[in-house]
C-alpha cells in the first residue's frame, strides 16, 4: 500500500513522532496508517491516539430532549459554509424533533419517518441537496432515557440553541430533585464534551479496542527483556489503566481532577437524599471517525489555470 508525503505529516501531527520515524513506520506497515500509528506507540515513539481526532466533516449535531427521553442526531454536509445556512440549521433542527418524537432507532427509519413541513424526512434531505446545491447526509442517531429523573442536554461550540460541533446528552436516573439533578447532569456533560470516553464502564468497551492496546502493549513488555510472568503484568496493568482512562465512570473529574466520576455521582446523591444512577450517556462529535481529504488549493487553482 503506497502512501504520500501528506501521510507522514498526518502521522506527525496525530503521534507527535519524529518525521523519520513516521516515516520508517509507513514503510514497515506497507502504507498502513493506522497500524504505523500501533508500530510507533508500541516503540515509545508516539502517544495514544489522540481523543480530539482529525474531525473534518462538516455539517451538525442536533440534541433535543422531551421528559425523560432525549435524541442526539447528526447531520453531515460538505462545508461549514451549508452549516451555517439557516434551511439546513432548520432541516437538522426538526429532524432530530421527529426522531425524539417518533423514536426512531436508526437513521432509516428516521429517513422513513414524516417530516413536519410535509413528506418523509429522506424527501426533505433530497429537496434540501437540490436546492442548496451540496451533498447532505443523515450519519447516526442515538436514544437515551430514564424510568425517572432527567436527561441533561448540553452543545459545545453551538452554533444556534441545541446545535452544535459536540452535542451530550446525559442520563441521571434518581427521585432526587430535578433542580440537583440538572446541575449535576451539565458538569458531567461539560466533562464528557471534554475528556471523550468511549463507553460507559470498562466492560462496555468495545473488544476490539482492548485488544489493540493488549497487543501494543505485549510489544511493549517484549522489548523491556524481563521474565514472562513479569512481562504479563505489565500487560494487564497497561490494559487496565487504558479501559480506566477510557470509561466514564472511572475517569477522573475534569473540574477537581481527583474524583472519579462514579465517585462524583455517588456524594451529589448522598447530598440529595436519593440515589443517582449515571445510566447512559452520549457524545456526538461532528465528523468523529471520518477522514476529510486534504486537497493542495495552490495546486488545484494551478491545474485549473492550466499552470504545470
Amino acid at each position: 500500500m503506497a502512501y504520500t508525503a501528506a501521510d507522514v505529516k498526518n502521522l506527525r501531527e496525530r503521534t507527535g513522532a519524529g518525521m523519520m520515524d513516521c516515516k520508517k513506520a509507513l514503510d514497515e506497515a506497507n502504507g498502513d496508517f493506522e497500524a504505523a500509528v500501533d508500530a510507533l506507540r508500541a516503540k515509545g515513539l508516539a502517544a495514544a491516539a489522540k481523543k480530539s481526532s482529525r474531525t473534518a466533516a462538516e455539517g451538525l449535531v442536533g440534541v433535543a430532549v422531551a421528559g425523560t427521553k432525549g435524541v442526539a442526531v447528526e447531520v453531515n454536509s460538505e462545508t461549514d459554509f451549508v452549516a451555517k445556512n439557516d434551511q439546513f440549521q432548520d432541516f437538522v433542527r426538526k429532524a432530530t424533533e421527529v426522531a425524539l418524537s417518533t423514536g426512531a432507532a436508526d437513521v432509516e427509519a428516521l429517513k422513513a419517518a414524516a417530516y413536519p413541513d410535509g413528506g418523509t424526512v429522506a424527501d426533505k434531505l433530497t429537496n434540501n441537496v437540490a436546492t442548496i446545491g451540496e451533498n447532505q447526509q443523515l450519519r447516526r442517531i442515538k436514544h437515551v432515557e430514564v424510568s425517572q429523573g432527567v436527561i441533561v442536554p448540553y452543545m459545545h461550540n453551538a452554533a444556534a440553541p441545541n446545535l452544535g460541533k459536540i452535542g451530550v446528552l446525559v442520563a441521571l436516573e434518581s427521585e432526587a430533585a430535578a433542580e440537583a439533578l440538572e446541575a449535576l447532569g451539565k458538569q458531567i456533560a461539560m466533562h464528557i464534551a471534554a475528556a471523550f470516553p468511549l463507553a460507559l464502564t470498562a466492560d462496555d468497551l468495545d473488544p476490539e479496542l482492548i485488544a489493540r492496546e493488549r497487543k501494543i502493549a505485549a510489544e511493549k513488555a517484549a522489548e523491556s527483556g524481563k521474565p514472562a510472568e513479569v512481562q504479563a503484568k505489565m500487560v494487564d496493568g497497561a490494559v487496565a489503566k487504558y479501559a480506566k482512562e477510557n470509561a466514564l465512570l472511572s475517569q477522573i473529574f475534569v473540574m477537581d481532577n481527583k474524583s472519579t466520576i462514579q465517585q462524583v455521582v455517588d456524594a451529589a446523591g448522598k447530598e440529595a437524599g436519593a440515589k443517582i444512577v449515571l445510566k447512559d450517556y452520549v457524545r456526538f462529535q461532528l465528523g468523529e471517525g471520518i477522514e476529510k481529504e486534504e486537497t493542495d488549493f495552490a495546486a488545484e487553482v494551478a491545474a485549473a489555470a492550466g499552470i504545470k
